[in-house]
Parts: structure tokens; sequence; C-alpha cells
């Protein structure tokens, strides 16, 4: 099975995976009027998320199980309902068990809406099943 097929999150909110390569890739979603918050604008859960399956992927991307180990988000400028959003995550460092990504989330025109630094750590396969990470 595909990661991307086993990926609910993903596949529910309109996710379209679009690329991924070695230590990075590229994910599309379009903001509905139920991903807003009460000021008329993007929740910024939903650009959290979206930058954070980008990083997942990337870190995902060299073929060992990652997890994130933390994250951080900074939203430039809001997206409204109908806009097309776009995250490219790109790996910046791996050392060891490591990995440093960042990923940039784009809006319409190619602005940047959020700008997202996320460090992983790699795990052993059978500690995703329900186990603690080793």
């Amino acid at each position: 099975m595909s990661a991307y097929a086993g990926d609910p999150a993903c596949r529910s909110l309109g996710i379209a995976l679009e690329e991924v390569a070695a230590g990075r890739a590229r994910l599309r979603m379009r903001v509905t009027g139920e991903m807003l918050n009460g000021h008329g604008i993007a929740h910024g859960g939903y650009l959290f998320l979206l930058a954070d399956a980008a990083f997942a992927y990337a870190c995902n991307s060299r073929g060992r199980a990652a997890l994130a180990q933390s994250a951080q988000v900074t939203f430039v400028r809001p997206a409204e309902a109908g806009d097309e959003l776009v995250a490219e995550a790109v790996e910046r460092v791996r050392h060891g068990r490591h990995g440093v990504y960042d990923v940039t989330v784009r809006g319409r025109g190619g602005e940047v809406v959020a700008e997202f630094r996320g460090q992983s750590v790699s795990v052993s396969a059978g500690s995703l099943a329900g186990g603690r990470p080793t």
C-alpha cells in the first residue's frame, strides 16, 4: 500500500500528494468553508496540517520510518475559502537519525502564507504499530 493510500487524514481533507523525491515533497490543498475560523480566514491548524504532511512525506522519502520530533510554524498572511495552497518541503540537513526540514506554504500568485520548520527522528518500523519509537 502506498503511503498516500494509508493516509486518511490527507485524503479526507482533499490534500493531494503531487510529488515526492529524496528529501522533498509537494502537496496541494483547497481551503473550504469548513476550514475557516471565526475571522473568516483559514484556521491555522489546517495550514499547519498541510505543512506537517509535506514534512512527513519528505522525511519519510528515503525509505526509513521517521516521525516529527518538533515543529513550528510562522503564519505570514491569511488564506481564504477557495484558495489553492501548495506546500513544498525541503530537507535542510540529515545527520544520523535526525533531520531538519523547511516547508513553505504558498497561496494565490505564489505568495507565502506560512513557513514551517520540522525536526524529524528516524525510528524502527516495528515501533510504529502501537509501540513507542525506538
